[in-house]
């Protein structure tokens, strides 16, 4: 591109001053392309699927498929799982390899352990030296004020931020009717038997309003939010926030 005032002289394309008698600067790919993490919770609730797909699978092959469609226009794109801490991290990169070792890693990993999303978060912050765009993926089944703050954190050091949110159909829908006993999927011992029918009002309004107060957190901070359920195939959904994405950033 064209060198202006300011710019870093030792990045000068001598060649083409000497075909040209104009100043221009050289870019390189590892600048100019895309950085992107694909940040997948592995934690216990995200193996929770009952009439379809898992959340953790829906999550695996929903991280996979965007992987793919940033490697094929040549971004760079790693992986972080984790669940109360990171499993597994492999750094951004063009190269086909490094997608290979993220399909590994996300077909080899299975979920179990509790959350801790802004605890996670915190510590992955400091250690991304680059701006990037961050892909959260998550149910984001968490304290919402914690997590508010390691977003903000994350907008403050420049970085864009998406989050996919995967959900059961009945988390969002609560059908149950006979006498049912729910368990933790991150506590073994937490088991409880409840009338789904004297408890279906609350949980909703719960539901809703932590559903509410999550968009309004992402709202405020500038975080693209997408719900998403597992009955929902995944590339269409992936394909219809694209292009919804890419609208928006035409008309900006």
């Amino acid at each position: 591109r064209q060198y202006y005032p300011g710019d870093e002289i030792r990045h000068i394309d001598w060649r083409a001053f000497g075909k040209t008698g104009r100043y221009y600067i050289k870019e390189f790919e590892e600048e100019t392309n895309l950085r992107a993490y694909l940040l997948v919770d592995g934690s216990g609730s995200m193996a929770y699927g009952q009439s379809t797909l898992s959340k953790f699978d829906y999550a695996r092959y929903l991280a996979a498929a965007l992987g793919y469609l940033l490697v094929a226009q040549r971004d760079a794109v790693g992986l972080v799982t984790f669940d109360t801490q990171v499993r597994e991290r492999i750094d951004p990169s063009t190269n086909p390899i490094t997608f290979r070792r993220i399909t590994d890693s996300l077909q080899a990993w299975r979920p179990g352990d509790e959350t801790s999303l802004a605890g996670v978060f915190s510590q992955l912050i400091p250690t991304l030296k680059r701006r990037s765009l961050i892909v959260l993926i998550s149910d984001f089944f968490d304290r919402l004020e914690p997590l508010q703050q390691a977003l903000q954190q994350f907008r403050h050091e420049r970085h864009e931020v998406i989050l996919f949110q995967v959900l059961a159909p009945e988390e969002q829908e609560f059908p149950f009717t006979r006498p049912t006993q729910f368990r933790s999927l991150e506590k073994n011992s937490h088991r409880v038997l409840v009338d789904p029918y004297r408890l279906r009002t609350i949980y909703l309004e719960q539901f809703t309003q932590f559903q509410k107060a999550l968009a309004s957190a992402c709202g405020n901070l500038g975080v693209d939010l997408q719900t998403l359920t597992t009955a929902e195939p995944y590339h269409r959904a992936l394909g219809a926030y694209l292009d919804a994405r890419t609208r928006r950033k035409s008309k900006r």
